[in-house]
């Protein structure tokens, strides 16, 4: 059996039908040199046949195991992957033809130990999982935080590549879950590992249905974000409180309201140009009404939940 260049894991927990769309795209790969690892995570609704359909298109393992979160479940794969490089998705992503083939492009002048790459959104899904995706990214938002230059550059779990090496240095993922990818990146350049962003090698990343979803999930980020900072010193700078002072300076401002209708729109204006220049990045990016309308809800839940994570981890009043 030929052994592959790039191992791909995908922890998978209850969504079938993610995973087939993910497994759809990669088939599509220009790039060949490549074996898939499903990791099913203790799920209930199982991915089995998914895998099935696909076993003759892909060179493709399916692995099922108690549920633990997707730390060690990536863990579980980097440990049966046979490939050079590993590359984690999540399973609510889908991957362009020429991912592999930018990767490549990228090494052939500039070897590294890991990268990541963008997300983005795109037509086939939902208006909201396209404001979602726009937010999510926008330097105008908590996207800003991931640090997009390659000196500060840290890769996201959606999207990452890590060299055999790299993880034998390393051990992989600490922690189970929230910001386990921030984790292990900062523990790679601490090492001197050589970590940057490649462009073009980006993702298709739906996001969540709902806002409540959405909500919870980004909710988990900030969580993690305090985590990160209890294990690495000076890891939680000014700029991750900006979202919790985003939420306390709403708080403030519905509480001045009550009292004081005139001034409380007043300090309210701030927030509305804020929100407006985030509808306005939304459109530029899409030339859609509607994804930029969506946008102003989708960065609202995106920093009150993240300051909400943040705020209730730091002060340890978790519900």
């Amino acid at each position: 059996m030929t052994t592959p260049k790039y191992s791909i894991i995908v922890p998978v927990y209850n969504r079938p039908q993610e995973l087939e769309e993910l497994l759809l795209s990669l088939t599509h790969q220009t790039v060949k040199n490549f074996e898939v690892l499903i990791i099913e995570d203790g799920s209930s609704v199982t991915s089995e046949k998914v895998f099935e359909k696909y076993a003759q298109q892909l060179t493709i393992t399916y692995f099922v195991k108690p549920n633990s979160g997707p730390g060690p479940s990536r863990n579980f794969g980097f440990e049966r992957a046979r490939g050079e490089y590993f590359i984690v998705f999540d399973s609510d992503c889908q991957i362009p033809p020429g991912y592999l083939e930018a990767v490549e492009k990228y090494f052939e002048t500039t070897p590294l130990d890991a990268w990541g790459g963008p997300d983005r959104g795109r037509d086939s899904f939902t208006i909201l999982q396209q404001a979602m995706a726009c937010t999510m990214s926008s330097v105008l938002t908590t996207g800003g935080i991931r640090g997009a230059k390659a000196k500060n550059f840290q890769p996201r779990s959606f999207n990452m590549g890590i060299s055999r090496a790299a993880f034998q240095k390393t051990g992989g993922f600490h922690f189970d879950r929230f910001a386990e990818d921030i984790e292990l990146s900062i523990r790679m350049k601490k090492l001197g590992l050589r970590v940057e962003l490649i462009p073009d090698a980006f993702v298709y990343h739906q996001r969540r249905a709902t806002l409540k979803e959405f909500f919870k999930q980004v909710s988990n980020f900030g969580k993690g974000r305090v985590l990160v900072g209890k294990a690495h010193r000076g890891e939680v700078k000014i700029v991750h409180w900006f979202p919790t002072a985003f939420l306390l300076g709403l708080d403030f401002i519905v509480l001045v309201t009550l009292f004081s209708p005139s001034y409380g729109l007043l300090l309210l204006m701030p927030y509305l140009v804020y929100l407006m220049a985030i509808a306005y990045d939304a459109y530029r990016q899409t030339k859609s009404l509607s994804v930029a309308i969506w946008a102003v809800p989708s960065a609202l839940v995106q920093l009150t939940g993240y300051g909400w994570g943040f705020l209730k981890q730091k002060f340890r009043f978790i519900t």
